[in-house]
């Protein structure tokens, strides 16, 4: 049973949840940025903790800032907000996409209030240039993906909309599984808060420099949750990831891209749980 709430302060930021049971809290961590939580309900719901999942400021129905306060460090002061208003110490927690690099800066620069990290659909080390050297069938979707970007007759909102239908092939890699993100899409509330700044070359990245090393040295529980067939970030990191984090683990869902939650969500959740039962 999902429950809402709103987090007071500035900006606020809403929450949806589930009580669960126990005494374990995952915190989970949409990407986009200019998505909302929504679209990574299905099938975390599944799980037996309680959940967490806020729109992150300026995403869905949490509050907007002006321009040069959609940084990274004013989202590490809201998560911090939101766990200290549901009375939740330590988290583990869960970021997909750009939520990944997030979920590693939170861990990074409050490791007190984490008790684990799952890195989904994402990377710790940079994507290098030639990641995708070679890659035929992705050179092929990307190349025939609209850029909404190119249109003037479009808002910034109505374009990360519709770059998000545009990139369904490149995100989904089971064909059976399309019709159902669609329809997953289209409760999406899309916004464009985080794109300005992007566009206007201002946004700062939440990577931060030497992230395997210093996650490493957090000694946390670390698992690289991973598409092989994700074409935004590369599966070839996840093998030089685990060398720099030796206690980290992998799964790597063969049939899933870049949405693998979609792509194969029993194996998702699967991965998810028993990784939450083994640390």
């Amino acid at each position: 049973m999902w429950s809402e709430r709103v987090v007071p302060g500035e900006p606020e930021i809403f929450v949806a949840w589930q009580q669960g049971v126990g005494d374990r809290t995952l915190l989970a961590i949409h990407g986009g940025p200019d998505w909302d939580h929504s679209y990574l309900r299905d099938p975390l719901e599944q799980l037996d903790c309680r959940l967490l999942m806020p729109d992150l400021r300026g995403c869905g129905r949490s509050g907007r800032v002006p321009e040069e306060e959609y940084h990274p460090d004013g989202v590490m002061r809201d998560l911090v907000r939101v766990l200290d208003e549901f009375g939740v110490e330590r988290a583990d927690v869960l970021g997909h996409s750009y939520g990944g690099m997030v979920a590693q800066r939170f861990a990074i620069t409050h490791p007190s209030r984490v008790r684990s990290l799952i890195v989904s659909g994402s990377s710790v080390l940079p994507v290098p240039p030639d990641a995708f050297a070679g890659w035929t069938e992705r050179d092929e979707i990307l190349a025939r993906q609209e850029d909404p970007w190119q249109r003037e007759d479009l808002s910034p909102e109505e374009c990360v909309r519709a770059e998000a239908f545009a990139a369904v092939q490149a995100n989904i890699w089971r064909p059976e599984a399309i019709p159902g993100y669609l329809r997953r899409l289209e409760d999406v509330r899309f916004g464009a808060e985080w794109a300005r700044p992007f566009l206007a070359g201002t946004l700062v990245s939440p990577r931060l420099p030497d992230a395997a090393q210093r996650i490493a040295e957090l000694g946390i529980p670390v698992l690289l949750l991973h598409g092989k067939q994700d074409m935004t970030f590369p599966v070839s990191l996840v093998e030089p990831t685990l060398k720099l984090i030796p206690h980290a683990r992998a799964a790597v869902l063969e049939e899933a891209g870049h949405m693998a939650h979609v792509d194969e969500p029993d194996g998702y959740v699967g991965a998810v749980r028993e990784f939450l039962a083994s640390s």
